[in-house]
């Protein structure tokens, strides 16, 4: 009965999103035909792509504007696609797996290089737990249907526990952490730069990070209708999140300055989060795949998601010109 219960709760936050687009969808704006609407996170390689502007140059040669939505996390950035408000996002892994069990019509276009430390499950600095089976029972907060679910859940499993043997309590990062800091919660389960930011201003302790657990990678995800319609315009897209990747990896503390005052974090948090990033997008490899289609699998099993998934199926195949360019 309460796995039932977990997997409609999980389902439901996109599930929602495809009804109500369903209800407004005639009272929708029509969409310009030259108008590249992309969702962000608050922290990322398309917090810097934005600031930068070489986007909107580049696009603009194409005849096309840019429009920046900023979303709290991924699940949230999915439902905006999903409706139709935007046309681009990234997330990480586990958001566009549930989005696809409920029916969203999008499309893997790119991914970045695993950052399995840049996610972790942290406690209170003064918690008495010191390994993972002794969250058995506890309140763990997570926000649902993010990346760090599939951490939970492969934490869980590695220590011989099930994802019924905890409590989760589901809170996106702002309330996650108010709740840690109360005490209302045992074990926090959170990504950068929120992560860092516990562990330097709360001294959160790290009780599991994603280092041999999960790959973490972060993906870059379009409407298939835009998609289909706009090849060149996620190629050239996908180019400049490449090539502004390479540029923080070539200068973290350049990089740290700008993003920092974005955050509104100190330097020193900032720099942890940017250091622990992957960088480079590049097109969805065969591995990658297979590593995501595991991770549905796992979802589907616990009987979270209601039906089996092929990620395959919603990869992104450029037309050939663009896909040797971006090779």
């Amino acid at each position: 009965m309460r796995t039932n219960t977990l997997r409609r709760g999980l389902v439901a936050l996109f599930a929602a999103a495809i009804s109500f687009g369903a209800i407004t969808q005639a009272q929708a704006q029509p969409q310009a035909d030259h108008v590249l609407r992309i969702g962000y996170q608050k922290y990322g390689t398309l917090v810097l792509l934005k600031a930068r502007g070489t986007l909107e140059k580049r696009l603009a040669e194409q005849g096309f504007t840019v429009q920046w939505t900023e979303f709290p996390g991924g699940p949230q950035l999915l439902e905006g696609l999903n409706v139709g408000s935007i046309d681009f996002g990234v997330t990480g892994e586990t958001p566009p797996v549930f989005a696809q069990a409920a029916g969203a019509d999008l499309l893997y276009v790119a991914h970045e290089p695993p950052a399995p430390s840049g996610e972790a499950i942290l406690l209170p600095k003064d918690s008495p737990i010191r390994s993972l089976a002794e969250l058995k029972g506890k309140k763990i907060a997570l926000n649902k249907g993010s990346n760090v679910h599939y951490l939970l859940v492969r934490a869980l499993q590695s220590a011989g526990l099930s994802y019924t043997d905890i409590q989760p309590i589901y809170l996106p990062p702002a309330d996650a952490r108010a709740a840690f800091e109360r005490g209302s919660v045992d074990a926090w389960v959170i990504w950068d730069p929120f992560q860092a930011a516990a562990e330097q201003q709360l001294q959160a302790r790290t009780l599991r990070d994603g280092q041999g657990l999960v790959s973490n990678h972060q993906f870059y995800l379009a409407a298939r209708p835009f998609a289909e319609r706009n090849p060149v315009v996620l190629g050239v897209l996908v180019e400049e999140i490449r090539d502004i990747g390479e540029w923080v990896e070539d200068n973290v503390d350049e990089a740290t300055a700008q993003v920092a005052p974005l955050l509104g974090l100190p330097s020193e948090i900032t720099r942890k989060a940017v250091i622990r990033q992957g960088y480079g997008a590049r097109p969805i490899t065969p591995e990658v795949v297979r590593a995501q289609q595991a991770i549905a699998d796992t979802f589907t099993a616990l009987k979270l998601i209601p039906r089996q998934l092929v990620i395959e199926s919603v990869v992104w195949t450029p037309p050939k010109r663009i896909a040797q360019h971006a090779e």
